[in-house]
């Protein structure tokens, strides 16, 4: 019987812990735009009617999103993005923007309250319950954008209908709904749109076999050479492939996946510290230490003393 292929991006997810606690409604009407700012939280959209803008603001550039019925964006550490109606160029970063917003049960009108409703969409703020999700975010997107995935667009559908619903434990069943609406769609890589991440480097056949081998034998002495042979390419090509998709080097993806399980294992308390060590590619306790130590700011030893204090609290 052949052991189940790896599938990376499930176990980051799986890591990650998702969940959907807070949602809004918000229904518009044009023109109207809306700016926001955050401070790294993840966010998501749920296009239930009509179409708008989704501006994401990142280092040196922004990218414009049109959303549509249907659709689901998800922004993992949202900094500043805009939304706005299709007949008005998005709003700059910096720019005053006057619509205006006014409160309604469930979420807020945007527009004039007398216009016509020209799209109507659910936002709202997920969080990611690992304790790990700071090493773990940077090795998904920047932005995320689904669209013409059957099954997320059943979930919408649902997600929708129970919005409009006056049901008993309606908040808890579209928490609910939310948070598989969100699953779904991190796993929804064939026709993802999605800026550099695990995403879009799993879309690359090549690259992903290169991720799945990590994933699988993370504890292996991984050189750039062994996976550029995974990959089937040479050193140069390989490295430069997986920087533009991933967004960072081979290497460097290598030792974040190596230090979130090194973190899951050291909370969970069971394995000896060599153990652990050799679990996740190194051939002792001190080049372990010193590893963990630069990435996670702390040795090993304090962390799990740390996590295990915490747990009796």
């Amino acid at each position: 019987m052949s052991t189940p292929a790896v599938d990376p991006l499930a176990e980051v997810v799986a890591l990650l812990r998702p969940a959907a606690p807070f949602s809004k409604l918000v229904v518009a009407s044009a023109p109207w735009a809306v700016r926001r700012s955050e401070t790294g939280r993840p966010f998501y959209f749920v296009v239930l009617e009509g179409s708008c803008h989704l501006t994401i603001d990142g280092p040196g550039r922004s990218d414009t999103l049109t959303l549509q019925q249907g659709d689901f964006a998800l922004i993992p550490a949202a900094r500043s993005f805009a939304t706005s109606s299709l007949c008005r160029e998005p709003p700059r970063e910096g720019e005053a923007v006057a619509t205006p917003i006014a409160p309604m049960p469930g979420g807020a009108r945007v527009g004039d309250p007398a216009g016509a409703v020209d799209v109507r969409m659910l936002v709202g703020n997920c969080v990611f319950e690992s304790p790990d999700a700071a090493l773990l975010v940077p090795l998904l997107p920047q932005w995320l954008h689904v669209r013409g995935e059957r099954r997320l667009a059943t979930l919408v559908e649902l997600v929708g209908d129970e919005s409009r619903s006056d049901r008993p434990a309606r908040q808890i069943v579209m928490a609910r709904l939310l948070e598989v609406l969100l699953i779904e769609a991190l796993r929804s890589s064939a026709r993802t749109l999605a800026a550099p991440g695990l995403v879009r480097g799993l879309a690359d056949p090549q690259l992903a076999l290169a991720l799945r081998r990590m994933h699988e034998h993370p504890g292996e002495p991984w050189t750039m050479a062994r996976l550029a042979q995974e990959a089937a390419m040479s050193r140069s090509a390989f490295f430069g492939r997986f920087h533009r998709a991933v967004g960072i080097a081979p290497m460097e993806y290598l030792l974040a996946w190596r230090m979130a399980l090194a973190r899951q294992m050291l909370r969970h308390g069971a394995l000896a510290m060599a153990l652990i060590a050799e679990q996740v590619g190194y051939s002792s306790v001190s080049t372990f230490g010193v590893a963990f130590t630069r990435h996670v700011g702390m040795p090993p030893g304090r962390y799990a003393k740390e996590q295990a204090a915490g747990s009796a609290a």
